[in-house]
């Protein structure tokens, strides 16, 4: 059981639309108020990361690169990226090295660190076609290392598909012809703001690989949960419409604890008035809702298992409403952020 007086939980908001409250609040997992903690520093925060080896030190991504706390929160410094006005949309720490840390901006970039985020490097343009043109630039949204093999990388993309690298990010492979592939299904075709039915595949949120399925990619995008068996060359549709009555994909998680369990947070559309947090205990097959009792008032966002203690998990909405359970999903709790109402990211550590 993981010290709830000593943890906490940190949702990122960035006020892209205008007018809100934006940057990263923070409060303890056994309550409190929320305080932002980056106010008069960063305004925009849409990554937030907890280093898994010493969860005093918080990566979070901003309209102007990546920024590193070491002390939980309560002081900041804007790391040494080698371009400014960098909007940094993803953070990840490489599982089995965790001096390595990759950074996914907008427009599409990849940027690596191999000295815990003191020094960073912009990895080979990924070079991948336009395949649906949106009014705003495409930007990577999640990148995962398989633990198993971990020179193997794979990100999302928003709005255009999902890529790899299996050379720690020297090289990319393009992986969303498949997905296209997929949008020829009438149940498939989304299209919203561009010119092609295939946006609605292409619309990545989440990647995530499991230690328990080597080789095994989950993505979460706008039309559900769908998974690859051969390195994100062919995808298959894991049909959580089965089990949830909600479809919108915006997050993917593995429980940190077991390789087996998934969380997923779905929604009926980007901006909606409801959204749940659902379950998998066996890589995906079969889904159960997990936050018993919640009701959303929009967008569920991101999900957040604890690091070390498998019974805490924290769940976010968009417009900043933040659930939490410490028992296993048996009881949960709500909060809410002051004057949020674009929430992208949360992080528990």
């Amino acid at each position: 059981m993981a010290d709830g007086a000593g943890s906490h939980v940190y949702v990122g908001a960035a006020p892209w639309t205008g007018g809100e409250v934006g940057g990263l609040f923070r409060r303890k997992v056994a309550g409190g108020p929320w305080e932002n903690v980056t106010s008069g520093v960063v305004g925009h925060v849409q990554a937030v990361t907890i280093d898994p080896v010493d969860p005093r030190t918080v990566f979070v991504g901003t309209a102007d690169g990546p920024w590193r706390s070491r002390d939980a929160g309560d002081s900041w410094e804007r790391l040494p990226f080698p371009e400014r006005d960098v909007q940094i949309w993803s953070i990840t720490v490489h599982p089995t090295r965790p001096k390595t840390i990759f950074a996914g901006a907008s427009p599409v970039a990849v940027y690596r660190s191999d000295d815990g985020g003191d020094s960073w490097r912009r990895l080979p343009d990924p070079q991948v076609p336009e395949r649906a043109r949106m009014p705003f630039a495409c930007r990577v949204m999640r990148i995962a290392v398989d633990p198993a093999r971990p020179d193997e990388i794979y990100a999302t993309l928003e709005v255009n598909g999902a890529i790899r690298s299996l050379d720690g990010g020297e090289t990319w492979d393009d992986c969303s012809e498949p997905l296209v592939a997929l949008a020829r299904e009438p149940h498939l075709k989304s299209r919203i703001l561009s010119d092609t039915d295939a946006e609605g595949m292409l619309d990545g949120h989440a990647v995530c690989v499991s230690g328990a399925a080597p080789g095994s990619v989950f993505l979460a995008v706008r039309m559900g949960v769908f998974r690859s068996d051969d390195q994100g060359m062919h995808w298959r549709d894991l049909e959580v419409g089965r089990f949830s009555p909600l479809t919108y994909a915006r997050d993917i998680r593995v429980a940190p604890q077991d390789p087996k369990t998934f969380y997923a947070c779905l929604s009926p559309a980007a901006r909606s008035e409801d959204g749940s947090v659902y379950r998998s205990r066996d890589l995906g097959a079969t889904w159960e809702r997990f936050d018993r009792g919640v009701k959303a008032e929009s967008t569920m966002m991101g999900v957040a298992p604890h690091a070390h203690d498998p019974d805490t998990v924290f769940a976010t909405s968009r417009t900043g409403q933040v659930f939490g359970t410490t028992d296993g999903g048996r009881t949960w709790s709500e909060s809410r952020l002051p004057d949020c109402r674009d929430v992208y990211a949360i992080a528990v550590g």
